[in-house]
């Protein structure tokens, strides 16, 4: 059967009115963090880049959303209300550039409706069937995945669209194939494990495989809505699409390049490294650090070391961003510059997770003993880190690294609350992304954006009273365009104005070259 029934965007009275022109340009930020000096003699050398999500939502694409819930026996009772709320969250969240379709599984799939476009009448049909939804047999989450996907890969309007796939499961899939093998493709994939009975490791395989998609372990069935808000905050605000860092080596060897678990393709006869990033949000930072190796330098000049820049697309339209070298001055002086301490907390960030990673893979191997002393050497090399003021980053982190200790106190414990909430904290760290870690959807916010933030208190408010009128995502811009009233403009801003830099910098070399004898 055929998916390709995905109804049209129609023009509405409420998005007819003209916007504001967007600029393609500066849509991304990007930020290069490193020391300015390095000695003659061979030595390494750190970069550190940051790409953020720049512009407002008001000039956003229409997202094609795929909801794929688990109405297994095991959902039953409060389960299924709670998860109604949150899809009913949603579904008044969306605007009438977005489309939605519902996928149900158990032991087999269902599309309870195609890709609908949100209209006041959609809305309600729509919130009809969630309410109809009664929870019977087995989980076959595979089937339901396959689904999902089907319903994006048959669709006929695709040109510009933001696409994602919302899973939620809580129990272990017994029937049908393993959904961990399940190619997804290009497709966003996020994943919620639903209470204590879920398979972690099958959803986070699934939210891994894809480009960008996380898992989210919601252990306390009261944070449903708000577990759903802070996916949703971001595809409402996917700013680029299919963003790529490409770096090339100039004068340096590329020694490692450290950006999570997103995919690095290497051209070795170029000398170059890229990283494909999918989608990123407004407001949201991907921080890349390249370690490098500089020649020795026969006498103090400035050496081009690393030609950096970036591709997206955003609105159907491709754009590539004008080329940045990277200069560093090669001097003989004995006293050597400190490393930025920006790129420090972020090194911290890295060894900290891949810290946790191992004591969960040890802890996997039922040697508990052994991962709690490697979380406590983690905490101890934390408490290690010198910095003037409290730092959030390394707070948040200190907070993680308690949370699973304490999750480790026995094999149990682990097994139902330790595991899942190790899996989406590795998850959220490898994709840069906020996701939802056990009871602690408020306490550790870490790669959170401004939208996800306000999601998380609106969510909060529905689950209490779903009655209560929610603001809509037009309000959500308006309101963040009146807190950043140059948020449109000055992303454009920074780019030309950093590409006017660099040209200059250009002619200054040229001259520098042409006056040596």
């Amino acid at each position: 059967m055929s998916f390709n029934d995905d109804e049209p965007i129609v023009a509405s009275q409420d998005v007819s009115g003209e916007k504001p022109a967007a600029f393609l340009a500066g849509k991304t930020k990007a930020t290069i963090i490193n020391k300015t000096t390095a000695p003659l003699e061979e030595s390494e050398f750190k970069v550190m880049l940051e790409l953020t999500g720049a512009g407002s939502g008001n000039d956003r694409s229409g997202v094609d959303l795929v909801t794929v819930l688990d109405v297994s026996d095991s959902m039953g009772g409060e389960k299924l209300e709670k998860m109604k709320i949150a899809m009913l969250f949603m579904i008044k969240k969306l605007s009438v550039i977005d489309r939605l379709s519902i996928v149900t599984f158990n032991g087999g799939s269902h599309r309870l409706c195609p890709l609908r476009q949100i209209t006041e009448n959609s809305q309600a049909e729509i919130e009809k069937l969630v309410n109809a939804l009664v929870a019977n047999g087995g989980t076959n989450i595979s089937a339901g995945l396959q689904t999902g996907l089907k319903v994006l890969n048959d669709r006929r309007l695709t040109s510009g669209r933001t696409v994602g796939i919302m899973l939620m499961s809580d129990g272990q899939q017994n029937e049908g194939g393993d959904a961990a093998q399940v190619p997804v493709g290009n497709m966003p994939v996020c994943t919620f494990g639903f209470g204590t009975d879920h398979d972690p490791t099958v959803l986070n395989a699934i939210a891994n495989n894809s480009v960008g998609g996380t898992f989210s372990d919601v252990r306390n069935q009261d944070n449903l809505s708000i577990a759903f808000s802070q996916c949703l905050a971001g595809l409402l605000t996917v700013v680029v699409q299919d963003l790529k860092l490409t770096v090339t080596r100039v004068e340096s060897t590329i020694v490692k390049v450290s950006a999570g678990n997103y995919i690095q393709s290497k051209d070795d006869a170029a000398g170059s490294v890229t990283v494909s990033f999918g989608n990123l949000y407004i407001k949201e930072v991907r921080k890349v650090i390249v370690d490098l190796l500089l020649p020795a330098a026969s006498s103090p000049a400035g050496s081009d070391v690393l030609e950096i820049t970036y591709t997206y697309s955003s609105g159907g339209k491709l754009f590539d961003a004008n080329p940045i070298i990277l200069t560093v001055s090669r001097t003989g002086r004995t006293s050597v510059e400190p490393e930025r301490e920006e790129v420090m907390m972020e090194e911290n960030r890295l060894r900290t997770a891949q810290m946790m990673k191992e004591a969960r893979v040890m802890a996997d191997d039922k040697k508990l003993g052994n991962a709690r002393d490697k979380l406590v050497e983690a905490q101890n090399l934390l408490e290690d880190v010198v910095n003037d003021e409290s730092n959030p980053l390394i707070e948040m982190l200190k907070s993680e690294l308690q949370q699973i200790k304490r999750l480790m106190k026995s094999q149990e414990i682990y097994e139902k609350q330790g595991r899942p909430y190790a899996l989406s904290s590795e998850t959220s760290h490898s994709r840069q992304r906020y996701a939802a870690r056990g009871d602690d959807v408020e306490k550790v916010r870490m790669f959170s954006t401004p939208r996800m933030d306000a999601y998380l208190e609106q969510a909060k408010s529905f689950d209490e009273d779903p009655s209560k009128p929610l603001p809509s995502v037009g309000d959500d811009e308006k309101q963040e365009l009146a807190a950043d009233p140059l948020a449109p403009i000055v992303g454009a801003l920074s780019y030309y104005i950093q590409t006017a830099i660099q040209s200059l910098k250009s002619i200054d070399n040229i001259l520098n070259k042409a006056g040596r004898p």
